[in-house]
């Protein structure tokens, strides 16, 4: 008897650093919703885009020749599609994980979720930043890579002050990264399978595993 009551002394102990240590309250709903956003987001954009003459396979014109054919502003159509994607994925993050917190006794805002704010937010930006720059320098065939490997990085970096979890998703949207800047022309198909696709799985497996059993 004396040997269980240490080992689990030592479990309390241990779930106590956890949580004060390691933010928990990520919703794994709020990942399937911000999945099921992305491909919404990612079919508009199909819809609104040119249909492809021919499959391109020259980098260069990849980045170029479909984009300049595009008709006027239909560029500012797309990153408003995209930022309406972030912003309503982010929201429902938020308010998610809040309940979540709330369900669970605990500040959303604190010392851990502070630090994975801060791990996550420094490649993020940066990405944005380089994205942004390709943007202007009319290298539209890089964009939708460079935003999945920047998102994968922030998650690697941000994983460990959350779930370990986490951590694998990002090495997934790098890995997707890598492979869109080997095929050209396709980044959208590859920016729904990473943003859409892999965060309905992500946010199924985090539900189930944490979510529901906690709930």
């Amino acid at each position: 008897m004396k040997n269980k009551d240490i080992y689990d002394d030592i479990s309390s102990i241990k779930t106590i650093m956890e949580r004060s240590s390691k933010f928990i309250s990520l919703s794994g709903l709020s990942g399937v919703l911000a999945g099921v956003y992305a491909l919404i987001g990612a079919g508009i954009a199909y819809t609104v885009l040119p249909p492809y003459n021919n499959v391109i396979t020259d980098y260069q014109s990849a980045q170029t020749a479909v984009f300049y054919s595009y008709p006027k502003g239909l560029d500012l159509v797309l990153f408003a599609i995209a930022i309406g994607v972030l912003l309503v994925s982010i929201g429902t993050g938020i308010l998610l994980s809040a309940q979540k917190a709330k369900r669970n006794n605990q500040a959303v805002w604190n010392q851990s979720s502070r630090a994975l704010l801060n791990a996550g937010l420094f490649p993020l930006v940066t990405g944005g930043c380089f994205a942004f720059i390709l943007y202007i320098g009319h290298h539209y065939g890089a964009i939708a890579p460079t935003c999945l490997v920047f998102y994968g990085l922030a998650l690697v970096s941000a994983s460990q002050f959350t779930y370990g979890d986490v951590k694998w998703l990002g090495i997934l949207e790098i890995i997707l990264g890598l492979l869109a800047l080997m095929q050209p022309g396709y980044g959208l198909y590859f920016w729904a399978l990473g943003f859409g696709v892999l965060h309905v799985l992500y946010g199924a497996i985090m539900y189930f595993k944490y979510d529901r059993v906690n709930a």
